[in-house]
């Protein structure tokens, strides 16, 4: 399997990281190129010329070029740092995207509508020449994100071969299917007419079996090896003849993203190895932080700044809280108002919550003032906890204006004993979690869909049927941070209260 390597500038690492790989890889050298003008990532590879060449020149243009790549090497491509980050993240939203329609249960129909929506909407470029460009690079950007654990590795090529099924179904011809074949070492042969003729009323009972009408002889099969088609032979949709499976043109989506799986599995790990033993030391102070960072990136609006809806008063607060705060910030204002104290974590995810959701600096100084004083005196709290709330609205220390946490930041922290903080979905109990949503006034029907999501790992989906449960309307965008709750809430709830003063 061939794999891309998008590496640093470091002249003098060069003769031994090439060195390391072509032992590794064996199909294919590396290199990397130094810019002093202009900060790029090269993405290069010589590639053996027997292989065609996936991304053809002007000169190409009388061969097929296929319109979904199989991503089996990078392309000889001059990344910018930039477009290394935002490629990534247009991508990794239709990934997270049909991850949550997946996770929704939505039909197979509204998946492809729905990943098709998401293609165009994330996936477009200014240039349309780029487009291919884009998709093959932030293919390859993700790979190295989503290397580096059994579980990512595990999400990743999961939502990848749903979205190479979905866009290999959405090719509108047979001849632009098989030209993305082509691009993998298929194990079968198309059948020929004689021995269609021979099977011909086998494959009729598989056909009549699953309601499709009786193949034709103008119908396309493909003879493989049965254990490459095993969702077909689990759903006995295929005739099977002495270890082979002869599948329909429109089953080969299965075949096809099943080597697919296989290549990319296979890439993941050899992506890890490399990622380990060079790139992330090389690249500390420049990619991998970026590498790092983007399995858990907020991939939504700006909720730093307060919006529309979003301006709130020490004497609403109370009820805001209970109409409005997503559960994990409900919990952290509750636990305040009985305790009148909280940990760092809590006072950080809380505090800068309120914050974005425009509580301003006086009043948020007044409200953790009340309750904190009754706890530890009002000197002390001057004295030791003011000056943190000071410094969050970037008034004191370097001045940075701190930005409210997103759900992906909630649900990866890690509270220890007294802490308040973190996601609900994931870090309380089954029965503490029963417990908050019920006092929340979810019902037990909504409650049990909610359960099963967290049973699931699906935390920012339970967190958006608790929405749903509570507003009465759907969600469809879902909750991918606390002040999008927030927000979403009000919008709903006050022109209820307009209409009823």
């Amino acid at each position: 399997m061939w794999f891309p390597a998008i590496l640093c500038p470091r002249a003098q690492l060069f003769g031994a990281v090439i060195q390391k790989l072509g032992k590794q890889l064996k199909r294919a050298q590396f290199w990397f190129r130094r810019r002093t003008r202009r900060t790029k990532i090269a993405m290069e590879i010589v590639r053996p010329q027997s292989h065609r060449n996936s991304l053809s020149s002007a000169n190409d243009a009388a061969v097929a070029v296929p319109t979904i790549p199989s991503y089996r090497s990078a392309p000889p491509l001059e990344v910018r740092l930039e477009d290394f980050e935002s490629f990534a993240i247009d991508r990794l939203r239709v990934l997270k995207g049909i991850s949550d329609g997946m996770s929704r249960g939505k039909k197979q129909e509204e998946m492809e509508k729905l990943v098709k929506d998401l293609w165009r909407v994330n996936m477009r470029h200014q240039h349309a020449s780029e487009v291919l460009n884009k998709d093959i690079i932030s293919h390859f950007v993700l790979r190295l994100v989503y290397c580096r654990t059994e579980d990512l590795r595990k999400w990743f090529l999961s939502m990848e071969c749903a979205l190479f099924r979905y866009r290999f179904r959405s090719l509108y011809t047979a001849e632009a299917q098989r030209a993305v074949m082509e691009e993998f070492d298929l194990s079968g042969s198309a059948v020929t007419k004689m021995e269609f003729q021979d099977i011909k009323e086998k494959l009729g009972q598989v056909a009549r079996s699953m309601g499709q009408p009786l193949p034709t002889l103008d119908a396309i099969f493909y003879k493989v090896p049965f254990e490459e088609v095993p969702e077909l032979v689990a759903g006995r949709k295929v005739f099977i003849k002495q270890g082979y499976a002869y599948v329909a043109m429109n089953q080969v989506v299965s075949f096809v993203a099943t080597l697919f799986r296989s290549q990319l599995s296979k890439t993941l790990i050899l992506t890890n190895r490399k990622w380990t033993s060079s790139i992330r030391e090389q690249e500390k102070h420049r990619l991998t932080p970026i590498v790092e960072a983007l399995c858990s990136s907020y991939l939504g609006p700006d909720l730093s700044q307060p919006r529309e809806y979003a301006e709130i008063s020490l004497k609403d607060i109370d009820q805001i809280a209970k109409s409005s705060f997503p559960l994990c910030m409900r919990h952290l204002f509750d636990k305040l108002k009985e305790d009148h104290h909280l940990k760092h974590g809590g006072r950080m995810q809380l505090g800068l919550f309120l914050k974005g959701v425009g509580l301003n600096l006086d009043d948020a100084l007044a409200f953790w003032r009340a309750e904190f004083s009754k706890k530890v005196g009002l000197e002390k709290f001057e004295k030791e906890y003011a000056y943190n709330i000071r410094h969050n609205y970037g008034k004191e220390g370097k001045r940075t204006d701190y930005t409210p946490y997103s759900c992906q930041k909630v649900i990866s922290s890690t509270p220890g004993a007294g802490d308040q903080h973190g996601c609900p979905y994931r870090h309380f109990s089954e029965e503490n979690l029963k417990a908050a949503l019920s006092r929340m006034g979810v019902n037990s029907r909504a409650m049990e869909d909610v359960i099963d999501k967290v049973r699931n790992r699906h935390y920012q989906l339970a967190c958006t049927l608790t929405f749903e449960a509570l507003h009465g309307v759907p969600c469809d965008a879902g909750i991918n941070h606390p002040n999008q709750y927030f927000i979403d809430s009000q919008k709903i709830l006050q022109p209820k209260k307009d209409s009823s003063a």
